[in-house]
């Protein structure tokens, strides 16, 4: 018993220390179950959890019933593993609010990467903002695969209306991995660039989240 609390203290320490430089994905997931069961040894649950989903943001985007299939996982650590995300996630997201989108691209992606990249099903985001391109509000909008019959262009100028937004910028996910535009793609944003026009609001890009890799619009001149 003192082995493994000694075990979770120097885990604690390392992380105080240096954050989670030099940390294998299994400790980080490791770390975050100690949280739910302090008194448990994680460690074979956090490299099972890792084996069966594959990454850690896989671990941290998979549902709580999917967790709990994992010998060991109960509601206690779900709980840490999914408020760990979330905090994360907000945090990424408030980041960037109220900046000026040119001058935080990359601060952008990574929290577009957090957000979208293991996601299962297709998401539709839309980034908001105002007259000087500062980032007022991001939201999910639409799931599914992408096609007219998902992606509704009033509710996405309702949207904009109410944000009182000057243009947008869309994003969406490929779970496939693949981030190249299907045709269906390209004429869903030309049909929102089009709507977005009547109300003279510009649309600066369509980002596809794919993996680690992604796909712009802009930079293949297709916006």
């Amino acid at each position: 018993m003192k082995d493994k609390a000694g075990h979770r203290q120097r885990l604690r320490e390392r992380f105080l220390k240096s954050g989670l430089q030099g940390f294998h994905d299994y400790e980080v997931v490791e770390l975050l179950l100690t949280l739910g069961t302090p008194r448990k040894d994680c460690k074979q649950t956090a490299k099972d959890a890792l084996k069966k989903f594959g990454s850690l943001n896989a671990v941290l985007d998979a549902s709580p019933a999917e967790l709990q299939e994992i010998n060991g996982i109960g509601p206690n650590n779900v709980f840490g593993l999914k408020l760990t995300q979330t905090v994360a996630r907000r945090y990424l997201s408030q980041r960037i609010i109220g900046k000026e989108v040119i001058t935080s691209v990359e601060e952008v992606m990574d929290y577009l990467q957090h957000n979208l990249k293991n996601k299962k099903q297709e998401i539709f985001s839309v980034i908001y903002l105002n007259g000087r391109n500062e980032i007022i509000e991001m939201e999910d909008l639409f799931e599914g695969t992408l096609t007219s019959s998902v992606v509704y262009p009033r509710e996405v100028i309702k949207k904009v209306i109410e944000k009182h937004a000057a243009a947008l910028i869309f994003v969406h996910n490929h779970p496939s991995g693949n981030p190249k535009p299907s045709d269906e793609d390209i004429a869903i944003t030309n049909k929102l660039k089009t709507a977005a026009a009547t109300i003279d609001v510009k649309v600066h890009d369509h980002i596809i989240i794919a993996g680690n890799d992604y796909y712009s619009f802009a930079d293949h001149n297709l916006i």
